[in-house]
């Protein structure tokens, strides 16, 4: 690039926003509405979705300019792997913030986000769409693309794992956007019940069927105690089904699918804790969630969850029944273990800033198009 002083041209993918909410639609989300306030650049939300095409005037954020591929989002990845058209051109730098960059000319640099090294270490964990991950970034950093990291642990893993040169590696953490209070007692109204709560889209990578498990242990001796998983079902949710009836706990377990974030702070704010029993994380949104909301967290040790949780949360090996209902049990039975989970937790929570996030992000879109 030539050291002009003109506005950059930028283009995101921000296709996760015509979808149903999740992580990474999430962080698309609170990144692209700080950006135009920090950033001196001209931003182009792109939108590849033929489906969601009439949704993209809505969910654009003020200051972005919108440039529609009004095509089938699989079948246009398709294309780009296999033959890396159609090519964007007319921009300084393309981010794709969820594992796949779009093609486009050799005077665009090229950034993509990777949020976890599941489609590689868990490939059976994953769906077909997502199993094409790897190819996706293999090829574009062979291409000369930067990759952007949500956490040192990611970072850790594209270079130790993938033997991406630290050179190419941005580490930008997620942040945390700090919402009004739930209103507890509305929760519990809804559950009817003292409850665990569970946070996530239900696939196997979030390791409900051990918490099912887990929790058949706990019931003997709480039998009103409910588990209320609040997220849209993904894929593989037929084993939790049969988790469910193989315990026969269809009545201990409320699945509301996806809840708006008004209703999710409620489920929070009444809770007896969060249990995220995931077996692999890049990040772990509703670690930084309960622990805003004053609620303890038994989570695993697994990929970035110790990273994000500190010293404020309960965490035990991933896939182990056993000792994830004795972690729910020491928090639910010690008023103390629980109290002191809480006060860490918002001092933990105070680390993460959407702002700081969205700063850096645009900091590092100056220091690649330089």
């Amino acid at each position: 690039m030539t050291a002009d002083h003109r506005p950059k041209r930028i283009a995101m993918d921000v296709t996760s926003l015509v979808g149903p909410t999740t992580g990474v639609g999430e962080m698309v989300r609170q990144l692209a509405s700080r950006m135009a306030s920090c950033s001196s650049d001209e931003l182009t939300g792109l939108l590849v979705s033929w489906r969601g095409r009439d949704r993209f005037a809505e969910v654009i954020p003020p200051g972005w300019r919108k440039r529609a591929l009004p095509l089938p989002a699989r079948l246009t990845h398709l294309a780009w792997r296999q033959m890396e058209r159609p090519k964007l051109r007319g921009f300084d730098l393309v981010h794709g913030p969820n594992y796949i960059v779009p093609p486009a000319d050799r005077q665009t640099v090229r950034l993509v986000t990777v949020h976890d090294l599941t489609a590689w270490r868990f490939p059976d964990l994953v769906d077909h769409h997502s199993r094409y991950y790897p190819a996706h970034l293999a090829s574009a950093v062979a291409e000369g693309a930067h990759v952007h990291a949500v956490s040192d642990y990611v970072a850790a893993e594209l270079e130790a794992e993938l033997g991406i040169h630290p050179d190419r590696i941005h580490t930008i953490r997620n942040g945390f956007e700090p919402t009004p209070p739930g209103d507890g007692g509305r929760g519990r109204s809804r559950v009817g019940s003292p409850y665990v709560l569970s946070i996530g889209t239900v696939e196997p990578r979030k390791d409900y069927v051990s918490l099912v498990e887990a929790m058949a242990s706990i019931w003997p001796i709480h039998p009103d105690l409910k588990l209320v998983i609040a997220g849209a079902s993904g894929w593989g949710s037929a084993e939790l089904d049969e988790a469910i009836d193989r315990h026969g706990a269809r009545g201990n377990v409320q699945r509301l699918g996806y809840v708006a974030p008004s209703f999710k702070a409620d489920l929070l704010a009444g809770a007896e804790l969060l249990a995220f029993p995931s077996i692999y994380e890049g990040f772990g949104l509703p670690v930084l969630e309960a622990m805003h909301a004053g609620v303890p967290v038994v989570s695993t040790n697994a990929g970035s969850i110790p990273e994000v949780a500190g010293r404020a949360a309960v965490l035990v090996e991933p896939r182990d029944p056993q000792a994830l209902a004795g972690a729910l049990l020491s928090v639910l039975e010690d008023d103390t273990l629980s109290e002191q989970l809480i006060l860490a937790g918002h001092a933990q929570v105070a680390n993460y800033s959407w702002d700081l996030a969205a700063k850096k992000l645009v900091s590092t879109y100056a220091e690649l198009t330089a």
